[in-house]
């Protein structure tokens, strides 16, 4: 069987609603992942809700601060001189259409900043959580990349919640040698503990979260998807008189309707994300 390039706009194809409710059955009910993948994602996501000797929720997070991410952002992150000169470097290596001459950066990278279509850093999500209300000792798993500036970069996420942990942590080398024939499959362990979480955050755009969060409301929206308001967080974050009481407020409040549940679609809406209308009968 051959499957045509993954397309995640099918909203966009004016094709008709018979149709399209075909292919949300198809990804939903038809399609499957290997057996072998969905039982380790089991023992996976097993292994996270007893790590305390007892059964515990556990929240996944979404951490897209690769380098290829950062770099392709084209916004600009804390970072000493060398390392901002570095990525520039990478950028204009790797993007030389959208780098130009490099004088139009900066005010590029404030606007999508302001905007915000910049990825989180760690210490954003770890100061974002905490005014969610959520405690030290949370349950957190991450599926991610290697993380652009490393353990320093992630110190803050770190320090707020120790209680970090990754696949490669949960499980020993032999157990994941076999999926590591393929990169996909072990994005597909991701997926699928990330899916099985009692909260999921994501933290940038892209298929995979887009996919877990739709496919969390398809499921019955029972559990929380947390798409952060990045915008509000840089002026919350740039705002030097805001204290922390209020911050929180606004942090909270702003989330109240950011938490996965199903959303009516309109023209040129992602289905995949909010499988509401398309995929999801209306009583």
């Amino acid at each position: 069987m051959a499957l045509k390039p993954f397309v995640d706009r099918l909203g966009y194809d004016n094709v008709p609603p018979e149709i399209n409710r075909l292919r949300c059955r198809v990804n939903y009910h038809a399609l499957k992942f290997l057996p072998e993948i969905e039982n380790m994602a089991e023992v996976l996501a097993s292994r996270m809700r007893n790590r305390t000797g007892t059964s515990h929720p556990y929240m996944a997070l979404h951490l897209r601060f690769e380098k290829g991410m950062v770099g392709l952002s084209f916004c600009d992150f804390v970072g000493s001189r060398a390392e901002k000169a570095t990525m520039a470097a990478y950028r204009q290596k790797e993007w030389p259409r959208r780098y130009k001459n490099g004088s139009h950066l900066w005010q590029m990278a404030l606007e999508k900043r302001k905007e915000g279509r910049c990825p989180l850093e760690p210490g954003e999500v770890a100061v974002l959580l905490r005014a969610m209300g959520y405690p030290k000792e949370t349950q957190i798993y991450v599926a991610s990349g290697q993380v652009y500036g490393g353990q320093n970069r992630m110190a803050p996420l770190r320090n707020m919640f120790p209680n970090l942990v990754t696949k490669e942590e949960l499980a020993t080398t032999e157990e994941l040698k076999p999926f590591r024939k393929h990169i996909t499959s072990l994005a597909a362990l991701d997926f699928l503990v990330c899916l099985k979480s009692d909260v999921f955050v994501m933290t940038h755009g892209g298929n995979f979260a887009k996919l877990i969060i739709g496919a969390r409301r398809y499921m019955g929206h029972r559990l929380k998807s947390i798409k952060p308001n990045k915008g509000l967080m840089t002026r919350s974050l740039g705002d030097t008189f805001l204290g922390w009481t209020a911050f929180r407020e606004d942090i909270v409040v702003s989330h109240e309707t950011r938490t996965g549940l199903p959303e009516l679609t309109f023209p040129v809406y992602d289905i995949w994300e909010n499988p509401l209308s398309h995929c999801m009968c209306k009583v």
